[in-house]
């Protein structure tokens, strides 16, 4: 891993990292305020020897001697016996372990002075214990040093500077703590990110997406929230990052095969909740928009979603038409957008994958494919039911969706495997909810999708999707390509669909 692909990561897992980091503060404040506060007093105490003698070797001796003093005198200040002598001489109502582990000594190299200093609770008691502790070791001093000869001891302590009431405490100390909770709180964020990434096998790249597919991108269509409120984009006057793409998307499918192109296309995905039916939606009205004659049809009969976006009257539609309770003429619904027609999905019937299957299927798509330009049908999720690989079989070509950051390599592995099980040709990959470098996300949201408990959107067409994070891609189209305008086809002529279904009838 690179710096540049760390730092992907990081803008990435960015809540992550920000959730570990303000836990670990919140921590740290929390140990802060939970510390009881602790007061230093400190004394200082002066080593010497008694000898009066003036020669510069004997004083030079009596130095050393003092020196060497200063760490038994040390370890004697922090011993327990000082410690009892002290809080019997004040009546304190702690122990003498507890006082002793109260209790600092430490000197410096080569110097004679010795600072004490003693934390407490109380201010005035700290300073208290600190001055009598340096009394009582002085007089302690005094006795161990005295030979049995009560003569002159040969050392002597005095305390060169008393202690007095502090007046901050110097526990908990809040600025350290505070930098060590932010210190753990990037390690953890940063690692827990390291260890997200390392076990997310969702796609997130161009390259992975095309080599499950083993097809190139043909679009990239990045986050928009607009879309959760109205799927359907306005081309005329839109000239948005989403917009775009979904033009870019249309250029490149007119250019997939030149001599031969695609004209009846499915769009699927390996599971719900991936942005087919609002891409299905958008990719018609830019062919729409290029002056083709499309018609989109809502091939989910299982949780059709097309007349709720697009306002329209879904009982009469696909499956009306294939079970004969409807000609096609009667079932075709012209839209307020110039060069879109849609057939909607019709009554939810006992057995989709079966009507998808016959006969009658397939003459329907080839009649259509005959009267317009482009056939666009949204199908249902592959690995949720077999719809989608039936409509596939059938069709000149598929377009399967990736959510960015939500499918999983896995599920679109099993995807592609089902479509190549049927012979269906795969035109390429569609990567949709791809965030956007260097602006705000857009929010791409599609109605519910789920064969058991997704709700039903309302009449506003808004969706159910939460936007993923935020992460840079490049998943761009195929290649610069010029926009083809086309050539733009007369309409379906109903009384001709009528004569071609009396004909089919006959």
């Amino acid at each position: 891993m690179n710096l540049q692909d760390f730092l992907k990561l990081l803008r990435s897992r960015w809540i992550t990292v920000c959730v570990a980091l303000v836990i670990a503060v919140i921590a740290a404040v929390a140990v802060t305020l939970l510390t009881t506060p602790l007061y230093q007093a400190s004394t200082r105490l002066f080593v010497s020897t008694t000898s009066g003698s003036s020669s510069l070797a004997e004083t030079y001796q009596g130095n050393r001697f003092s020196q060497e003093r200063v760490k038994s005198y040390s370890e004697l200040l922090m011993g327990e016996t000082l410690a009892q002598r002290t809080v019997d001489k004040l009546g304190l109502d702690i122990s003498a372990s507890d006082l002793q582990a109260r209790v600092r000594a430490s000197s410096k190299l080569d110097t004679v002075l010795i600072n004490v200093s003693v934390l407490d609770e109380s201010p005035v008691r700290a300073r208290d214990i600190a001055n009598t502790m340096s009394d009582e070791f002085v007089d302690m001093v005094r006795e161990l040093e005295t030979p049995e000869n009560g003569s002159v001891p040969d050392a002597r302590v005095v305390v060169e500077q008393r202690a007095s009431i502090p007046r901050e405490p110097v526990v908990p100390k809040t600025e350290r703590n505070i930098g060590i909770g932010i210190l753990v709180g990037l390690v953890i964020g940063i690692g827990m990110a390291v260890v997200r990434d390392l076990l997310d096998n969702t796609v997130k790249s161009r390259e992975v997406l095309e080599g499950i597919t083993e097809a190139g991108i043909v679009g990239s269509i990045p986050l928009d929230r607009e879309r959760r409120k109205q799927p359907a984009i306005q081309f005329e006057h839109d000239n948005s990052p989403i917009a775009e793409g979904f033009r870019k998307l249309r250029t490149n499918l007119q250019f997939l095969a030149v001599d031969n192109p695609p004209r009846v296309i499915v769009l699927t995905s390996s599971m719900p909740h991936e942005g087919k039916s609002t891409t299905a939606i958008n990719v018609a009205l830019a062919l729409a928009e290029a002056e083709h004659n499309v018609i989109l049809v809502d091939g989910d009969m299982r949780r059709p979603m097309l007349d709720k976006y697009l306002d329209l009257v879904g009982p009469v539609g696909f499956s009306t038409v294939l079970s004969g309770r409807a000609t096609l003429s009667e079932a075709l619904q012209k839209t307020r957008f110039p060069g879109l027609t849609v057939l909607t999905s019709g009554a939810i019937p006992p057995n989709p994958s079966e009507l998808l299957g016959s006969q009658a299927s397939r003459k329907l798509l080839h009649e259509l494919r005959s009267a317009f330009d482009y056939v666009i049908v949204d199908s249902t999720p592959l690995l949720a039911v077999t719809d989608a690989a039936i409509l596939a079989a059938g069709a000149d070509g598929v377009l399967i969706m990736a959510r960015f950051g939500h499918t999983k390599r896995e599920q679109l592995n099993q995807a592609v495997a089902s479509l190549r099980s049927v012979g269906a040709p795969l035109l390429g990959a569609v990567f949709t909810f791809v965030p956007v470098r260097g602006r705000s996300s857009y929010g791409y949201g599609y109605g519910s999708y789920g064969y058991e408990s997704a709700q039903q959107p309302d009449r506003s067409g808004s969706g159910r999707e939460s936007s993923p994070e935020s992460v840079e891609v490049d998943a761009g189209p195929i290649g610069p390509v010029p926009q083809q305008t086309g050539r733009r086809r007369l309409r379906a002529d109903p009384a001709e669909l009528n004569a071609k279904d009396d004909e089919t009838s006959a």
